[in-house]
């Protein structure tokens, strides 16, 4: 549970808020995946990074928080995927300059960030999940803000959870929790918050050796799930990756907040003494 709101005080809607939302800011991929540098560094993104703090950080009113949808940093928390000399070393690094980057964020302004496949792993593991915990807290987790319910889940487990069945099952069952309260106490409105996109275009799509959404069956069981838990599509929203900057990757669900009011994200952001981003 995300521990910067009160529940008390957050589950009534007081007044209209908005919040941010970024996504993939992924440090290191500019050099490494665009331009080619066998030994590529990730000041570009710190750049962009601090740009998009300045401008959230004059926002007036403030947001309630900002989203961070998932791939943090390039380096995956792993050996099986070596695209940098030295992986471990280069995560490590890449961590430490995405919370010093962060940190110029208002502290007024909470800091929310999901687990995507570049901060657990294409194909999760214990030791990815656990390494994920210790520099970010909690992979998957609920909280309320102005009278909405925030559902942040670990889209990794719904793609491949082959190596991670227990927390898998864990994690559904959790979920199903969360939603039937939601349906017990008539929740108006809930945000599901996640890495992965359910579906680029439209749920019945045949996309079954896409990269870049969750596999069909798994949709097929989730998505009646969601419906029955009473949403329409007005009020559920589904919030899938937007990139921060367009970086020539191609779509990529770059465009679905507008066209389907789709996204996915997110999971918090932690520090040693909480759940939340604190200067």
């Amino acid at each position: 549970m995300l521990t910067f709101f009160s529940i008390e005080r957050e589950k009534v809607f007081q007044e209209p808020f908005y919040f941010i939302q970024g996504a993939d800011i992924q440090l290191g991929l500019i050099q490494r995946y665009i331009e080619k540098n066998p030994v590529p560094g990730w000041s570009k993104e710190l750049q962009l990074a601090e740009l998009a703090i300045k401008k959230v950080n004059a926002m007036r009113p403030k947001p309630k928080f900002f989203v961070m949808c998932g791939d943090l940093c390039d380096a995956m928390p792993c050996k099986l995927f070596l695209f940098y000399y030295d992986m471990p070393l280069i995560r490590q690094k890449q961590e430490i300059d995405f919370k010093q980057v962060f940190y110029k964020l208002d502290p007024g302004i909470p800091l929310v960030c999901v687990c995507g496949n570049h901060d657990v792993g294409d194909q999760p593991t214990e030791d990815s999940i656990e390494a994920y915990h210790k520099s970010f807290g909690e992979d998957y987790f609920s909280f309320w803000c102005g009278g909405v319910m925030f559902i942040v889940i670990n889209s990794q487990y719904l793609y491949d959870s082959s190596q991670v069945k227990k927390q898998a099952e864990d994690h559904e069952l959790w979920l199903s929790n969360t939603l039937q309260t939601a349906r017990k106490y008539c929740v108006k409105r809930v945000i599901v918050f996640q890495h992965i996109p359910w579906f680029l275009h439209d749920p019945k799509e045949n996309n079954l050796e896409s990269y870049f959404t969750l596999p069909q069956d798994v949709r097929n069981k989730w998505l009646p799930i969601l419906k029955q838990s009473g949403y329409t599509h007005l009020s559920l929203h589904l919030i899938s990756r937007v990139e921060l900057d367009r970086r020539g990757r191609g779509d990529r669900g770059s465009n679905l907040a507008v066209e389907l009011n789709t996204t996915s994200a997110l999971a918090n952001y932690a520090t040693e003494s909480g759940n939340v981003l604190k200067k």
